[in-house]
């Protein structure tokens, strides 16, 4: 009875150890979560892109051309000048009465593009008086326009009527006064420094200064046309000073 007691005894103490044992060891901490995969950023809009076509991009006065656009990744298109805004792709007539340069722009989510295209307007030289007969000495209306109508000079990127051009300018006008059927057109005209855009610009505001003077002295404005040709008729092509002042000029074609 002794024995098999203490034979049960260590058995339950051998127990109770082992469960002391598997109570004291402690589970394995679990892994802490993984972050979720980073979201690439969008991509960054495309950039417009745009092109301009005049075809013809050479017409002559009172005709007619088409500009042609077709713009990528925009969504509006604005050109100018004159014609505003419009589809992103298309076409338009227009009949300009004087060069110019049409500039369209592209505008979308990724920024703006722009393009220009340039028309030419070719202007017709008065037709040549027919020669008369020698016993004929009549002189025509055109060529007492010319030997009456002078030239009107100006300074340097001025669009001012100068104090020494005055009384040629009046002496133009009472010439004009005094032959009211005459119709006429003052071209402004430039030296070929500056962008061919200003210089459109300035012979615009030249020929512009001269008929308001003109006016101003009692000649109908319903004779008058005006047009710039900016650099593109210079009639002296040296660079010199003397030479450039002789292009900047408004002058006079009677019209037919």
């Amino acid at each position: 009875m002794t024995r098999s007691r203490t034979q049960g005894l260590g058995l339950t103490l051998v127990l109770f150890f082992a469960l002391i044992a598997v109570g004291c060891h402690k589970p394995a901490a679990a892994p802490p979560p993984q972050p979720p995969p980073a979201t690439p950023p969008p991509p960054a809009p495309a950039a417009p892109t745009i092109t301009l076509r005049a075809q013809p991009g050479q017409i002559d006065r009172g005709g007619s051309t088409t500009l042609q656009w077709d713009a990528k990744n925009a969504t509006s298109v604005s050109i100018t000048p004159g014609l505003g805004d419009g589809a992103v792709t298309g076409n338009r007539s227009v009949n300009p009465t004087s060069s110019v340069t049409y500039t369209a722009t592209a505008m979308g989510p990724g920024g703006s593009a722009t393009d220009t295209a340039r028309i030419t307007v070719n202007v017709p030289a008065a037709p040549s008086v027919a020669e008369e007969p020698r016993r004929n000495t009549t002189v025509t209306t055109d060529q007492l326009f010319t030997q009456n109508v002078k030239t009107i000079y100006f300074d340097y990127d001025k669009a001012d009527i100068k104090p020494d051009q005055v009384s040629t300018l009046q002496g133009d006008a009472g010439w004009l006064k005094a032959n009211p059927n005459v119709r006429f057109t003052i071209d402004g005209n430039c030296d070929e420094r500056g962008s061919e855009e200003y210089n459109l610009g300035l012979g615009d505001r030249r020929a512009n200064a001269v008929k308001e003077y003109l006016i101003s002295q009692g000649v109908a404005a319903n004779r008058i046309m005006t047009i710039s040709y900016g650099e593109e008729r210079p009639i002296c092509r040296q660079e010199t000073e003397e030479c450039f002042a002789m292009n900047r000029r408004a002058a006079f074609t009677m019209n037919q």
